[in-house]
């Protein structure tokens, strides 16, 4: 599954460095699965001046302030000192405008991981939804921007591409804003990464598919479903690799393994003799994923390992330009990455050995 722009080599680890080490990094959502592994990463790997965590949930920022505190030294290779000096935690939330500028103050980067994400809550939630995702998201880019924050990478989602539930729709708004921000302000830098499912994060089949198959009977919405696949691993070094080549504007799509939905459920039902039933498409759900539509094929380009989404103002033409040069080649007229068509689906096998990394 993995590939050269999935996993920190070392010339992209130099790359990185040189955009991490000596830097204040903000993360939003910083206690979310994703926040949480990258702000191991930045602790293991690199050297940056600060770490700050900004999130609305002071439970959450406890548990991971303890984990991150058991034995930093056989962690990270850090005393508990040296955390003291690293490590900050804002309460907070992206819709208090006021409270990011406090905590964007003297940032030289941020990750914006904040978000509402639960697609059937927010069908019935749905302007709450907006309040974070896309009101929210707006805070987030004018404080970046009032605070002098040089870069920024945005999370997406495949969802936002070609939106058929709320959460594909506001998110997809984010990613203008993102987008725009750039040829509005032209001060602070900021991109967009865009992937599909992290494999067994929180509220992905993984753990439905786990309890439902200890109860003896797995359920599946639809059995031609296909889903695109990512470790929470890759998407932090993704992520990382699209900081450290962001010139402004883009929309970094990796490309990745996709799965058939029968094939992660008869996993589960094998290993616990449970049996497989379908129940039908819910509200807002997809036969299958799609992260470059047809209709932004025309401002697409492919390399060996991920795709990158140009933005269409005129004033940004030369993206084009320098991405060819980089290697890039244009996509036709008509193409759409989606995970249906994939040339690489993973096996059953392939699903245990994925298993068996997570629980190792």
């Amino acid at each position: 599954m993995s590939s050269a722009i999935l996993s920190l080599g070392p010339t992209q680890i130099e790359k990185v460095k040189g955009e991490i080490n000596n830097r204040v990094i903000l993360i939003t959502g910083g206690t979310g699965s994703f926040g949480s592994h990258l702000m191991r990463t930045l602790l293991t790997d690199f050297n940056p001046a600060k770490v700050v965590v900004f999130s609305r949930d002071e439970l959450k920022q406890s548990v991971l302030r303890d984990e991150l505190y058991s034995s930093p030294e056989k962690q990270f290779g850090r005393t508990s000192q040296n955390m003291d000096q690293i490590l900050r935690f804002f309460l907070g939330d992206v819709r208090d405008f006021d409270r990011l500028m406090e905590a964007f103050s003297g940032v030289d980067v941020i990750i914006h991981a904040s978000a509402l994400k639960q697609v059937p809550a927010l069908e019935y939630n749905p302007f709450e939804a907006i309040k974070t995702n896309v009101m929210g998201a707006n805070n987030v880019i004018r404080a970046a921007v009032g605070c002098g924050v040089k870069k920024m990478i945005a999370l997406s989602t495949d969802k936002a591409a070609a939106p058929v539930n709320l959460y594909g729709a506001t998110k997809l708004c984010q990613d203008k804003l993102m987008v725009a921000a750039n040829h509005m302000y032209q001060k602070t830098r900021i991109g967009v990464v865009r992937y599909g499912n992290v494999f067994a994060s929180r509220g992905s089949v993984v753990p439905v598919f786990l309890k439902q198959a200890q109860l003896g009977t797995v359920t599946i919405t639809d059995e031609r479903m296909t889903r695109f696949t990512i470790s929470l691993a890759e998407g932090v070094s993704f992520s990382l690799n699209c900081l450290s080549a962001l010139k402004g504007g883009e929309i970094f799509i990796p490309k990745l393994a996709s799965y058939r939905i029968t094939t992660v459920a008869n996993v589960f039902a094998k290993k616990y003799g449970a049996s497989v039933t379908t129940v039908g498409i819910r509200p807002g759900e997809k036969l299958h994923e799609v992260m470059v539509p047809r209709d932004e094929a025309l401002n697409t380009v492919e390399f060996s390992e991920y795709f990158v989404i140009m933005p269409a103002f005129e004033s940004f033409k030369f993206h084009r330009q320098a991405l060819l040069a980089e290697g890039a080649t244009l996509c036709k007229h008509g193409f759409e990455y989606e995970s249906s068509g994939n040339d690489n689906f993973i096996s059953e096998d392939g699903i245990v050995a994925q298993l068996s990394e997570i629980c190792r």
